[in-house]
């Protein structure tokens, strides 16, 4: 079967979009040296500025590690109409940035609400309720915002978008996932389906049905696991994003109960072309984000070592018939 390809993040370094998150900064140069060392040939940007925003520079750092950039998180507050015009100006500016050092396959622009911006999403992120979300007005000022930084993405780099589900977001459950597809041009907008935030964010623990459910709006993967203990014992002590965050609700892959073996055989058996990004959000106290990489990378790889010895003995069985 054809091998998987796998990136890992700047997040899994510390570089992480929050202020209250943030762990130790490593260097963009020692995350990339550090990021092909165990195992990865692909990467997301990071934050503006944490990598080199002129072309040629980004390049020449990607090119000599052989390194394939796959994508930008952008958050906009799309509830917001007035926030939409400096949000396609910020993701348009990316936009042309990933396209000045796009390969094969060619880097998306993730697009994300303000996460983490909403006190009451916030304080209740991995158990929201429906009296918590948008209004009818407002899912129309949301989708119309998405698909307007979408469409600009598009037309001003070629480049396509993908909306990043995300807990402490107004996208955070199934049904909020639902509701933004729904509202959104399937040919303008796909989805980055996140395997530990829809494990949180819908209060499950099965990521595969999630994958299935939208599997065709589904464009990009992103590899994370979720450990349903400390998820509960968030729900229970009612600690807010970042207090599950800094108690580790996002653990290492293969140690919470993100079915990986399903989601890589998902991915070897549907057609997905694309990378499978890894990411671990390390924070402070969280050990060495080298040594996370590393046991994620050859966890992923022995999983696809598994799938593929099992669709072999199934062929060679068949064969026999």
């Amino acid at each position: 079967m054809t091998a998987i390809r796998v990136g890992n993040a700047p997040c899994s370094w510390g570089t992480l979009e929050f202020e209250q998150a943030k762990g130790e900064q490593i260097t963009f140069d020692r995350m990339l040296d550090e990021l092909v060392e165990t195992g990865y040939t692909g990467t997301e940007l990071g934050d503006w500025g944490f990598m080199p925003t002129d072309s040629a520079a980004l390049a020449a750092e990607l090119h000599r590690r052989k390194i394939t950039m796959l994508g930008a998180f952008v958050p906009v507050a799309l509830k917001d109409a007035s926030t939409h015009g400096k949000g396609v100006e910020t993701a348009v500016k990316t936009a042309r940035l990933l396209a000045s050092v796009a390969a094969d396959p060619a880097p998306f622009l993730v697009l994300a609400d303000n996460n983490g911006s909403v006190p009451e999403r916030t304080k209740n992120a991995g158990r929201i309720k429906p009296g918590m979300g948008l209004s009818s007005a407002e899912w129309k000022t949301f989708a119309a915002g998405a698909e307007k930084v979408a469409r600009a993405v598009r037309d001003e780099t070629g480049l396509r978008t993908v909306f990043h589900h995300h807990c402490a977001g107004y996208v955070e459950t199934a049904e909020e996932i639902s509701r933004l597809l729904d509202l959104t041009d399937p040919k303008l907008l796909g989805l980055v389906f996140d395997t530990g935030h829809y494990c949180y964010g819908a209060r499950v623990t099965d990521a595969l049905a999630g994958l299935h459910r939208f599997e065709e709006r589904i464009w990009y993967v992103h590899c994370k696991d979720c450990d349903p203990v400390i998820a509960k014992q968030a729900r229970d002590n009612e600690w807010d994003y970042f207090q599950a965050l800094q108690h580790g609700v996002f653990c290492e892959l293969g140690k919470g109960c993100v079915d990986f073996a399903g989601i890589v055989r998902w991915a070897k058996e549907s057609g997905y072309d694309h990378y499978l990004l890894v990411e671990q959000d390390v924070l402070p106290g969280m050990g060495a984000p080298k040594e996370s990489a590393r046991r994620n990378r050859e966890y992923l790889r022995s999983v696809e070592m598994q799938c593929d010895t099992v669709s072999h003995g199934a062929a060679t069985r068949s064969a026999h018939k």
